[in-house]
């Protein structure tokens, strides 16, 4: 017998990679800042392929924002 379980994961819970990139920046190590990905006319989200409008300033779909 074969069971799977999904675990759900928090949308307010940060991730993984981006607490391990604020533990490099807070001890002085350069991290590589993100921004929109391009497609077409539209704007991209990086973390979950969402698009938006050039207006856009966070993923509605999972709220991601582009570090300045």
């Amino acid at each position: 017998m074969l069971v799977c379980y999904t675990i759900a994961r928090m949308a307010s819970a940060p991730r993984s990679d981006e607490m391990f990139d604020e533990f490099l920046s807070q001890r002085g190590h350069e991290v590589d800042d993100v921004g929109w990905e391009e497609n077409y006319n539209k704007k991209q989200c990086p973390d979950c392929g969402g698009l938006h409008g050039s207006a856009a300033s966070e993923c509605s779909v999972c709220g991601w924002t582009p570090v300045n």
